[in-house]
């Protein structure tokens, strides 16, 4: 019986020579943000034409590879679990698929069948002594695509955290390894505005010391984590975890002692921030990496007593549904978690799920609070789901009101200029 040494020997390949394992319509499966592998990406970027028909799978791609071009599609195509920067244009153009999804399912429709996954490209940690190596960049729905795929290959990074939690990967499931020491992808906390620090106050102002997180990622969720430094005993259960939650870390503000599920442990399925977040992720006891079928699952998230989420949204309804992922017909990032945290904060005892938004967009001329979701907008979380609405103005709070009692709350936290306006046009739909 071969040793995990002689194993990893006999599997070390390069990008190039991994490359000679996939066949034309495969399904890739790449982890979330920075755990996607930019060696081998953009060695498949550079052959691509080399093949029909193949796509690669991924929420939130931080890297615009060579595979988003319009003109190589036909051979090499993104298929978006969620859209961000580098993958925007395309599935506004058309040319980069879209799969509808929530983040705690996307690992139920691999075991499924329901979405393929013929080969995983992901990067890794180290391997340790026992032969395994640790998926923490990016945990989510790999390790479900680890289980099913006729192909894993790992792009093995020293710099990637060997994180505890359920995403270790054996020598023994590995197909090839290609190793690489590029730096991990650094992304800086977004900027925070007056508009951002006074909708995070709103929400800061509401979370009681104890209480347990899922902190989504933008200006205005780490605007309200910059606002809790001073809370005590604060857990996580979460998504992402950033550099925002590292400072509560840092401050004290989060201990995980009173959780009631998992206490003493930060949960989370992915990472997104800088170089000492990944340093603070390494062989760390405090924190456990899990696929996001249990982190967002909200039967076991809000398993959480006083589970607090905060997730931003583009347009809010004077029902309180909410656009929180297109403008108009155009796709602009995905369902993601918010759906998941909303529910799983509804199931808590004692949760509360903040759904945050500034009262306006393009310099104040249109208003994010509105009659009805525009024509064509892709509707993420639904009216009966969605319990507080804050902008810079206040705080609504739904669940368990009438439609006009929720008008009559949202038209109150909508920008002053928009609010007589709105009036009408709940008096026109009868909503008054």
């Amino acid at each position: 019986m071969q040793t995990v040494h002689a194993l990893y020997q006999a599997k070390r390949t390069d990008a190039a020579g991994a490359l000679a394992h996939l066949r034309d319509q495969d399904m890739i499966i790449v982890p979330t943000g920075v755990g996607e592998p930019p060696a081998l990406l953009t060695a498949l970027s550079e052959a691509r034409t080399r093949w029909q028909g193949i796509r690669v799978a991924q929420i939130l791609a931080m890297r615009k590879y060579g595979y988003f071009e319009q003109d190589t599609a036909r051979h090499v195509r993104h298929a978006a679990l969620f859209f961000g920067g580098a993958s925007r244009g395309g599935g506004q153009g058309g040319w980069c698929d879209f799969i509808p999804n929530y983040f705690s399912e996307i690992p139920t429709l691999i075991e499924r069948g329901l979405m393929p996954a013929d080969v995983v490209f992901a990067m890794a940690s180290s391997m340790n002594a026992q032969g395994y190596f640790a998926l923490s960049l990016g945990t989510d729905y790999t390790m479900a695509a680890v289980a099913r795929a006729r192909v894993v290959v790992l792009e093995v990074n020293p710099h990637v955290p060997f994180a505890h939690g359920q995403c270790h990967v054996h020598i023994s499931q590995v197909t090839a390894l290609v190793e690489d020491d590029t730096p991990i992808l650094e992304v800086g906390l977004p900027a925070i505005g007056p508009v951002q620090e006074a909708i995070g106050k709103h929400v800061a102002d509401m979370i009681d010391d104890g209480s347990t997180l899922q902190i989504g990622y933008g200006g205005i969720p780490d605007a309200v984590v910059m606002q809790l430094t001073h809370k005590h005993d604060l857990g996580i259960h979460t998504e992402m975890i950033g550099d925002g939650i590292l400072k509560l870390v840092e401050c004290g503000a989060v201990t995980n002692r009173r959780k009631t599920l998992l206490p003493g442990k930060m949960v989370a399925t992915f990472a997104l921030g800088s170089r000492k977040l990944y340093d603070f992720m390494h062989h760390n006891p405090m924190l456990e990496m899990h696929p996001s079928n249990f982190t967002n699952d909200p039967y076991i998230a809000g398993q959480n007593d006083n589970l607090v989420s905060v997730n931003a949204s583009l347009q809010v309804d004077l029902l309180g549904q909410c656009g929180s992922e297109s403008i108009a017909h155009l796709p602009y990032s995905g369902t993601g978690g918010q759906v998941d945290f909303v529910r799983a904060a509804n199931r808590s005892r004692g949760g509360k799920s903040f759904i945050v938004l500034p009262s306006t967009a393009k310099d104040g001329t249109i208003s994010r609070i509105v009659p009805t979701l525009t024509p064509g907008t892709h509707a993420t979380t639904s009216k009966n789901d969605v319990n507080y609405v804050v902008t810079e103005y206040g705080v609504a709070q739904l669940r368990g009101k009438s439609a006009k009692q929720r008008a009559q709350e949202l038209i109150a936290i909508a920008h002053p200029d928009f609010r007589g306006w709105l009036r009408e046009e709940a008096n026109r739909m009868c909503v008054f």
